[in-house]
């Protein structure tokens, strides 16, 4: 497969001087600009910089991966199968058997973390938000995400069995 790091999808983002739009020929210019990668989760961002454990990061790659498994995220294109003859939208009597036990883990794993810590939980690792966007979602100061989703992740772990 390759260097994961050569195969990254990276793209230069500018940023203004003082993190807004400006407008205006001589305003117009930004101070620097940031290599970000596309391809890259917020939980692996975390991980990759040191602010989640390396068990913590399995934990929450395990929850996005039933979370994929189990197709739980809402569809972005038609499904293109055969139409049914009562007409109506597929229900769990279509799913598979492993997208069945992926949605099973994945209820336990949300329910043994809890109510408080299982919403920066599923917004970071499936949704892919990033925290200062989850902390404005949630109306958390700054900073107070990444304790939060600390905890969450150390349950996840525990429920998990992960060591």
């Amino acid at each position: 497969m390759g260097n994961p790091k050569r195969n990254r999808l990276l793209a230069e983002r500018p940023e203004p001087r003082d993190g807004r739009e400006r407008g205006g020929a001589k305003e117009g210019r930004l101070a620097r600009s940031v290599t970000v990668n596309l391809g890259e989760s917020p939980l692996g961002w975390l991980h990759a910089r040191g602010l989640i454990s390396d068990r913590q990061f399995d934990a929450g790659e395990r929850l996005r991966a039933d979370w994929e498994r189990a197709q739980l995220a809402p569809p972005v294109t038609m499904r293109w199968g055969a139409a049914k003859a009562a007409g109506g939208a597929p229900g769990p009597k279509d799913a598979t058997g492993v997208q069945i036990a992926a949605r099973r883990r994945f209820d336990a794993a949300v329910k043994a973390v809890g109510g408080g810590l299982s919403d920066v939980l599923w917004r970071v690792v499936c949704a892919g938000e990033g925290m200062g966007e989850v902390e404005r979602a949630l109306g958390w100061p700054a900073r107070a995400g990444k304790l939060v989703l600390t905890l969450a992740l150390d349950r996840l772990a525990d429920f998990y069995r992960i060591r």
